[in-house]
């Protein structure tokens, strides 16, 4: 989106969220032309699962709407063979018989109410399928959204991502449950009203085709500038639920640093942007009903006036019965017209939405070509690993070769980085000639200034990114050979920013291990020096937390999310400022069971505060991308280098 739609105040907050000025706010503005790919891409999903029931809908519709023209040609036999028959007995003084016009009247109740049954379930059924495809669709998205890679969501606001799932879906759903079938229903009525015309009145059917020619010019004009609007409608709502997204989460440093005026200018002006847009469309699209109505009663009342003149003067050999019944069909002819140009904005509309959809579903995946996989194993008695089909604690590099054998390394938590560049973006390089050894049950921590690198390098032993070039190893494999999932299953993470699920305090430190027992959770937490809290909780352990655990404290938010590590049991362990949300008192306590949790693990560690890193076998000073000092605590203060001045305060952290 460009800049000049941010206040520079506001455009701090939203730095928060999107990581720097550089966040997407992942919007398409495209044009209003009807998306036939789209459309195409929509009618696959009804024709996946719902072939059957659509089938029924196109009978129900075809039905519908017969019953309907059937009704505007018994007009014509009611007044020339019942009605003025009738009328003209009764003037010579004759009693009329009412039974046929009954019998008829009869005819056309049942035509009627099977007309009203198949639009009844004709709503019925394409509810359901509507839902079916919602659902459907809904499903693939999350599916697909579990694919992604973390850069995906590096560009692109939860507002906006959260738009495809609400806004997005939700025209969808008017367009498949009501759109769709009202115009299918509207081009079914216009061909049977059109071959009822041509049979009554050629002359009159060729005046009808003459307006309605006029009109479409100019309806067709609107509805192309309405539909251009719908399109940027749709947009706008997803930049004003990303902003407001961003305004909820960082509303305490909204207030800290009065950036309330700021931030409602800034959400003034996109919603002004979504205003004009919704002005513009709605303004363009309400008009078309008054203009089209309007023209048809011209055109009604022109008919009625042609009409007339030919059944005077004998043209055509038109009746009473047959001028109403034409003037009746003429109404029905203009009526879909009008609704097929009403519903095409709405089509449009949705069109939109579902290709804003699309292009997430076609979002490019998270790519895995690793092949080597995390199994059980066990020793057997020759002394050598092989897989086992239960938990057994020990876990092995499962590795298949080209000729067919397979090997098995323990897994250990021995982590090298060789010569490693990477970059976010191709023409920027964020690290530089990168180069560690972590030796199983190693302390290695990271100090280094904010965007010194630090965060990078464990992002990259995640495989959350691809480096650009060296090589990183895990138990001597090459990490881009080991499925990422796998990869993944044999690391803990605690993250500086804790995230807790809705669900009980259990299910949240469960989370590192779903096949947990209750007494396996009580230890874990009670290693993260967890457990007392917890056990003042009005539930306990299952005490319902919501909102990121919003009734917890940010200590005991992250106390928990060191349990959750704690209970995964991984060989490799990253701690990233695990303990920065801690008071230094607690931090002491915590510090115990980190030590124990960090017991014959691999740990990497970064961290501001100096002091929990002393322990550590390896501390390595970064700098804008490079580790310029290495060496234990002893080491690098008796080189009198960046780390002594860090630790004796000449130079700050920032």
């Amino acid at each position: 989106m460009p800049a000049r739609r941010r206040k520079p105040a506001a455009g701090d907050m939203m730095m928060m969220k999107r990581g720097g000025p550089g966040g997407s706010r992942a919007v398409t503005k495209g044009g209003a032309k009807l998306d036939p790919a789209t459309l195409k891409r929509l009618i696959g999903y009804i024709f996946k699962g719902y072939k059957l029931r659509f089938f029924i809908v196109f009978i129900c519709i075809i039905l519908s709407a017969l019953a309907g023209v059937a009704g505007s040609l018994f007009l014509k036999e009611l007044i020339n063979d019942y009605i003025d028959p009738m009328v003209k007995l009764r003037q010579s003084g004759g009693t009329p018989d009412l039974t046929p016009l009954v019998w008829e009247l009869v005819k056309m109740g049942a035509v009627f109410l099977t007309g009203m049954i198949c639009a009844f379930l004709q709503q019925r059924i394409m509810v359901t399928i509507s839902q079916g495809i919602q659902k459907s669709i809904r499903d693939e998205m999350f599916e697909k959204m579990q694919r992604l890679p973390v850069s995906y969501f590096d560009r692109h606001t939860h507002g906006d991502i959260m738009s495809h799932y609400t806004n997005d879906i939700d025209t969808l759903r008017q367009m498949l449950s009501q759109s769709i079938p009202q115009a299918f229903s509207s081009v079914i009525t216009i061909l049977a009203v059109f071959i009822s015309m041509c049979v009554l009145s050629l002359p009159l059917t060729g005046f009808v085709i003459v307006s309605l020619i006029l009109m479409m010019m100019l309806t067709g004009k609107i509805a192309g500038k309405s539909g251009k609007f719908f399109v940027a409608q749709q947009s706008s709502i997803a930049e004003v639920n990303g902003y407001i997204e961003e305004m909820i989460n960082g509303q305490k440093v909204v207030k800290v640093f009065n950036h309330e005026k700021p931030a409602e200018e800034a959400f003034d002006e996109l919603n002004e942007e979504l205003y004009t847009n919704a002005r513009e469309a709605n303004g363009f699209a309400n008009i078309l009903g008054p203009i089209n109505n309007n023209l048809g009663h011209l055109q009604y009342a022109m008919i009625a006036v042609l009409g007339g003149v030919l059944a005077i003067n004998h043209i055509g050999g038109l009746l009473l019965g047959d001028i109403a019944a034409f003037l009746q069909l003429s109404r029905s002819f203009m009526m879909p017209i009008n609704q097929i140009v009403q519903q095409f904005n709405f089509i449009i509309m949705a069109l939109a939405g579902a290709k804003r959809i699309f292009t997430l579903i076609d979002e490019k995946p998270e790519t895995d070509e690793g092949y080597v996989t995390l199994v059980n194993a066990k020793t057997n008695a020759n002394g050598e690993i092989e897989e086992s089909d239960e938990r057994t604690g020990m876990w092995a590099w499962k590795h298949p070769h080209g000729t067919g054998g397979v090997t098995y390394t323990p897994l250990k938590g021995d982590v090298t980085m060789d010569d490693v560049d990477f970059g976010y973006v191709e023409d920027k390089i964020v690290l530089h000639n990168v180069t560690l050894f972590a030796e199983p049950g190693q302390k290695i921590a990271f100090v280094g200034s904010t965007g010194a690198g630090k965060t990078t390098i464990t992002n990259l032993i995640n495989r959350f990114y691809d480096i650009a070039d060296g090589k990183i190893r895990y138990d001597g494999i090459n990490i881009n050979k080991i499925k990422k999932d796998d990869l993944r299953r044999s690391l803990g993470m605690v993250l500086q920013a804790t995230n807790l699920f809705t669900g009980t305090v259990k299910e949240n430190i469960r989370y590192g291990k779903l096949d947990a027992t209750d007494e396996e959770v009580v230890a874990a937490a009670k290693l993260a020096n967890a457990d007392d809290f917890i056990c003042r909780l009005p539930q306990g352990y299952d005490t319902m937390l919501t909102e990121n655990g919003a009734q917890l404290s940010q200590g005991q938010r992250q106390l928990i999310a060191i349990a959750r590590a704690a209970i995964a049991d991984p060989p490799v362990m990253i701690l990233d400022e695990a303990t920065s949300s801690i008071d230094t008192r607690t931090e002491e306590i915590v510090q115990k069971g980190m030590d124990s949790l960090m017991n014959g693990r691999t740990v990497f560690v970064i961290a501001h505060r100096l002091s929990t890193v002393k322990n550590s076998d390896v501390i390595m000073v970064l700098e804008q991308g490079r580790i310029i000092e290495r060496g234990n605590h002893e080491k690098l203060i008796a080189e009198r280098g960046r780390y002594y001045k860090l630790y004796t305060g000449a130079f700050e952290l920032d």
